[in-house]
């Protein structure tokens, strides 16, 4: 389905639900005193028209995803659509574009910090190269913007900045033969502050427009999910978030003070709807539903995303005029359109002629020549990148349990946090949820002596990419206090009681400098004893502990751990892996010798 230019507006509307739909009137009258009447009343009947494209949540898809990665969706008629990819992406922001001298394109954050490996392995830089090519302008913060940290975002996403070894860690030679150079467009974030109360990035954004001789301000102002800074994948205990309506309010009236009468909230954060369908607006519900309808009327329109969820809403400002809410969706299946019309006198958005509508980057098109190239050549680049030797392994490292519920991936695991969190500082034990009680392990595959299929591997070769494939989800590593009661209280709660009085056992990797000997016939919360270092743990001592952030802040199941304090932030649980396997070399399976269950 070829997406249309110009949505039509619906002749009736509801508060909150619509497709394409035109907003009520909450802009004065305009006249032109030097124009003829008729030439007047026509010009104020149209307005400036500004039209604003927006994606979010790309997360580095510069292939077509997957079906299991959202490669299609359900379209008006409910069938599934086959979505995605950037090099079809470019082709219909050229087509929706086209012909709108006045149109601005952003995005709504998470635009790298993606899984494929291709761009993943390569510093998130590829995805930094396509959307620059696809002409992004500006975009909010996201989450996953922070996943390495603050100086990852404003000094090597936003600016260039090198950081390890180029070519090796960073600032690889991109599709043109050209080292990395940064975004071409810049970041906002009016509620992510450092220790100090300041923004790390600009809080707004203003662009202008022009009508004939005459230029009108367009102010966007960015926000990023309240969460991020103890989220679990970009845990920074350096950051905080301002509360979003009140950081999203100052924005506007700081805005209004410069004159600025048209304004966009770019928040990374969503909702839902009960449509099945992208481009309806049925019971919407979430933060970004509960935010719009709080935030000041100075805001004409709101752009969402992190939920990865497809709606297309009009809801009332607490004033009582309809404004457009959206999000579209993820991984690049869904471009947003919203046209605005500003009064030609005052600027103000003349909110009964605004129109917004998604549409579907369908495959049925011919993909854009320039990003298909810049796809082919990351995706060449993730091929050979992933064949990178580093280690050898002389034994299997697999997820296959003991009746103890002990494995050797799962050993090498607690090994590798361990190992990380010494680089930093002081740690005692490391530890990793092989089967938690809720969400899922970061143990993804196996480590096998025996060559693969993939192309480059041999036998006892450990290949970046099987390092990838094998351990993480895009997790730091944290280093965290906990006395002994509490590290015992987490232990514990590898057996949890379930509603049906069954009992489950979520067990626990530990390091090697660790055993756990356990007794099942013992009641439920009373079962084992930690043995650190040759000594059993004591209640009243502090101990540093290392684990993934998913594991700390109690998403596993393992709620003690909520008790944690003096958090550190190690790497990321891809890399922490690889620089283990690379600094070891080569590795031989431990016993499994950690778990002792005696009864």
């Amino acid at each position: 389905m070829r997406s249309s230019t110009r949505p039509r507006a619906l002749a009736a509307l509801t508060a909150l639900s619509l497709t394409t739909f035109a907003l009520t009137a909450a802009g004065g009258p305009t006249t032109a005193a030097a124009q003829e009447p008729s030439v007047a009343a026509a010009q104020e009947a149209t307005g400036v028209p500004v039209q604003l494209v927006s994606i979010t949540d790309f997360h580095g898809y510069l292939r077509p995803p997957s079906v299991a990665d959202g490669g299609t969706i359900a379209g008006a008629d409910g069938k599934a659509i086959t979505v995605g990819g950037a090099a079809y992406l470019a082709t219909h922001l050229k087509s929706i574009r086209a012909g709108h001298r006045n149109s601005i394109f952003f995005a709504d954050g998470d635009n790298f910090s993606g899984w494929p490996f291709e761009v993943d392995a390569h510093a998130d830089e590829p995805t930094i190269e396509a959307l620059n090519a696809l002409g992004v302008e500006f975009t909010s913060v996201g989450n996953h913007e922070l996943d390495v940290s603050r100086s990852f975002l404003v000094d090597h996403m936003a600016k260039g900045k090198c950081f390890g070894t180029p070519g090796v860690d960073s600032c690889f030679t991109d599709s043109t033969g050209r080292r990395f150079r940064g975004a071409k467009f810049d970041f906002q974030s009016a509620n992510i502050v450092d220790a100090k109360g300041r923004t790390i990035v600009a809080p707004y954004k203003i662009r202008w427009v022009r009508d004939g001789a005459r230029v009108y301000p367009v102010g966007f102002i960015g926000l990023t999910v309240p969460d991020t800074p103890v989220g679990s994948t970009s845990f920074q205990p350096d950051l905080k978030a301002l509360e979003p309506v009140a950081s999203a309010n100052a924005a506007a009236a700081e805005l209004a003070r410069r004159g600025v009468k048209a304004i966009v909230l770019n928040v990374h954060d969503g909702g839902t709807d009960a449509s099945p369908t992208y481009n309806n607006c049925v019971n919407p519900s979430g933060p970004a539903i509960e935010l719009a309808k709080k935030v000041t009327p100075q805001i004409d329109a709101i752009v969402t995303g992190h939920w990865h969820a497809a709606f297309n809403c009009s809801i009332a400002d607490p004033a009582g005029n309809p404004r457009p809410v959206v999000e579209a969706a993820n991984h690049g299946r869904l471009i947003n359109e919203i046209n605005l019309q500003l009064d030609r006198r005052t600027g103000e958005v003349l909110r009964d002629k605004t129109t917004s509508t998604n549409h579907a980057v369908t495959r049925d098109v011919t993909p854009d020549r320039e990003l298909q190239r810049i796809v082919d050549y990351w995706t060449a680049a993730g091929d050979r990148k992933y064949a990178e030797k580093v280690a050898t392994i002389t034994g299997d490292f697999t997820r296959t349990a003991n009746a103890a519920g002990e494995s050797t991936l799962g050993d090498l695991a607690a090994d590798v946090h361990l190992w990380t969190a010494r680089q930093q500082g002081k740690a005692d034990l490391g530890l990793i949820a092989t089967k938690p009680a809720t969400g899922s392990t970061a143990l993804r595959g196996d480590l096998l002596v025996a060559k693969g299929t993939k192309p480059g591997d041999a036998e006892g070769k450990v290949m970046l990419g099987e390092s990838w494939d094998a351990y993480g989800y895009g997790n730091p590593v944290l280093t965290v206090s906990l006395t002994g009661a509490q590290l015992d209280a987490v232990m514990e709660q590898q057996w949890q009681v379930q509603a049906d009085g069954t009992t489950k056992y979520a067990p626990l990797a530990i390091s090697a400098n660790a055993t756990f000997t356990y007794d099942t016939t013992k009641p439920v919360g009373d079962r084992g004893v930690l043995i650190i270092d040759g000594k059993a743990v004591d209640p009243t001592r502090t101990y540093r502990i290392a684990a993934l952030a998913y594991t700390v802040i109690g998403a596993d199941g393992y709620s003690a751990f909520k008790a944690y304090t003096n958090p550190v932030r190690n790497n990321t649980d891809h890399e922490t892996f690889t620089t283990y396997l690379r600094t070891h070399g080569t590795l031989t399976p431990a016993p499994l010798t950690r778990m002792v269950r005696v009864g």
